[in-house]
């Protein structure tokens, strides 16, 4: 395996029937309006994407709890593929239940999407889906799905998307022979 393939970057997206509104291309002078929705019902996304191979997992996540999202990293913990997680040092991450999640950890800092490729996905996600209004949350559930699944398939345009040059050329400088104890 090549230095630093098992490398993995994560983070969590909301998702809920509070819509936003998108910008939209409109000739001048027309006025453009969009239906926003108000509700307060969420579920999270999941995500780890590993940038040198562009290979994407992802699981549906009940809540924010370090319970729930322990038990998603925890089984991802488990990939042969995975050796280690970089996220954000946001409370949930950091927790007692996240600890117990058995694979190397580098925390960057907390609210910095610059450094988080995942963040990029995330804008992705939401182009697909915000801007319109959905009756349920399972439905919106039911609009991501496909657009995750079609990235999931695609993993050279995750990479394309998410393997920024400095993670590149930091992953690539790391030795082959590295042992985590």
């Amino acid at each position: 395996m090549q230095a630093g393939q098992g490398i993995v970057w994560g983070d969590e997206m909301k998702l809920g029937l509070r819509g936003q509104v998108r910008p939209v291309w409109a000739p001048r002078g027309v006025a453009v309006s969009q239906a926003v929705q108000i509700g307060w019902k969420y579920i999270y996304v999941a995500v780890a994407i590993n940038p040198l191979t562009g290979r994407l997992w992802w699981a549906w996540q009940q809540n924010m709890k370090g319970e729930e999202m322990a038990r998603i990293w925890g089984i991802w913990a488990k990939e042969p593929a995975i050796d280690g997680w970089v996220w954000d040092g946001a409370r949930g991450h950091t927790g007692e239940d996240m600890q117990t999640v058995d694979a190397p950890q580098v925390v960057q800092p907390p609210y910095a999407p610059e450094l988080n490729p995942v963040e990029r996905f995330f804008r992705e996600l939401r182009r697909a889906v915000e801007g319109r209004v959905y009756p349920t949350l399972q439905a919106k559930q039911d609009a991501l799905q496909p657009v995750l699944e079609a990235w999931q398939a695609d993993p050279k345009r995750v990479r394309q998307l998410c393997g920024w040059g400095w993670i590149r050329d930091a992953l690539e400088a790391l030795p082959t022979n590295t042992q985590v104890a």
